[in-house]
């Protein structure tokens, strides 16, 4: 029998009040590798930019090849948001920095 993997509640931004249960692990690694990649002010970097500068340093056993990258990045980016450690810029497309 596998072990379960340890789960997390994290916020969606877009969604204010709406909880989400995600793979601890996944999380963690997908929120460090996304706060370690962007700017700390405006204009920031467009999540294109941000999913490129941040693939390198996910952990190959999570995320093998980058497999799934882009939900975890948008799971990890609204939940940030939602926090308020990060911010995004009302342009298009949308770029995020660190929140002040």
């Amino acid at each position: 029998m596998a072990l379960k993997a340890e789960k997390i509640e994290i916020e969606n931004f877009t969604s204010p009040g709406h909880v989400v249960r995600v793979d601890k692990a996944k999380y963690e690694a997908m929120r460090d590798a996304l706060l370690a990649v962007l700017p700390a002010a405006s204009p920031g970097v467009t999540v294109a930019q941000a999913k490129e500068k941040l693939l390198p340093l996910l952990p190959q056993e999570l995320f093998p090849g980058g497999e799934k990258a882009g939900w975890w990045l948008k799971a990890a980016q609204l939940d940030l948001e939602a926090k308020g450690r990060i911010r995004r810029e009302a342009t298009k497309p949308l770029r995020l920095h660190l929140a002040g």
